[in-house]
């Protein structure tokens, strides 16, 4: 299988990278090499390399700076994924987009489905969405895959802030009053290469981590495994807070855990982030 992907330097597209079968050929592009906002540019390197699948594992995620830098943010969450979208039907090529859970407003009580109602909160959110609706719209066998927290050892992450933040410092407050699923990379990329290998159909799947927690929660885990493993030689105390305690310029969903019934039952087993921590730190 031949795979074009975008975001090749975050994330997801260099634990993608890693875990690519052997016999799969891969173009892997960042933003310097192909500007998924520009559709001549994205024509051109469909139409050159012709591959069979295309994996957008490009985004805006900076949450905060996306407040106040709305175009850009729409630009690379929704025209871009409408530019990727357009060209895979016209080429009848397999498009998998990369979302998240930021398209849900938090009210909820239980895991969010495929089929739940979306409101963001968020610019970021609600570009997010765009660009499901145009992908969706564009390329209806196009698959999209929800996602939430990600953390590897690549990248910017919380489980990195965390870390450097505990070297530097003896105390450190944490929001406690939002939950949801951490995620680690690799196993997104795993779980999208399994889609792509069982040629799964087209539509939405949610993929986050097995065990819910809060922001909170998270930093003790990652504090545990850190002095565990003697990245760490003692943890900062940590105080929980409210998220009105730390405010921000986004406003973030309270409560995003993702139901995975449905990837389930493909056979792909959700993320077993607890196990991931270990090996990321």
């Amino acid at each position: 299988m031949k795979v074009l992907l975008t975001g090749a330097n975050g994330q997801l597209g260099r634990c993608f990278q890693d875990r690519l079968p052997a016999d799969w050929q891969i173009l892997a592009t960042d933003s310097a090499e192909l500007d998924i906002t520009d559709l001549a540019q994205v024509t051109t390197a469909v139409s050159t390399f012709k591959p069979d699948a295309i994996v957008n594992a490009a985004a805006y995620t900076a949450v905060d700076n996306a407040e106040s830098d709305v175009e850009l943010a729409e630009r690379i969450n929704a025209t871009g994924p409408a530019n990727l979208a357009s060209v895979a039907a016209q080429y009848g090529i397999r498009l998998v987009h990369v979302s998240t859970d930021y398209v849900f407003d938090g009210n909820a009580n239980a895991p969010y489905t495929e089929e739940s109602p979306t409101n963001p909160l968020s610019v970021y959110g609600r570009t997010k969405l765009a660009g499901e609706h145009t992908v969706s719209a564009t390329a209806p066998d196009a698959i999209i895959v929800r996602t939430a927290w990600v953390f590897s050892e690549y990248g910017n992450n919380f489980v990195k802030t965390m870390l450097r933040l505990g070297k530097e410092r003896d105390a450190l407050s944490i929001v406690d009053d939002q939950r949801g699923c951490p995620t680690y990379a690799g196993d997104i990329a795993q779980a999208i290469i399994a889609l792509l290998h069982q040629q799964a159909a087209g539509g939405i799947y949610h993929y986050a981590g097995d065990k819910e927690v809060s922001w909170f929660e998270f930093a003790q885990a990652i504090f545990t495994v850190a002095v565990q493993k003697a990245v760490l030689s003692k943890a900062p105390t940590l105080t929980p807070i409210t998220t009105a305690q730390y405010p921000t310029p986004a406003h973030r969903p309270a409560y995003s855990t993702l139901a995975g019934d449905k990837i389930k039952a493909l056979g792909i087993t959700l993320s077993d982030w607890q196990g991931a921590l270990n090996k990321t730190i």
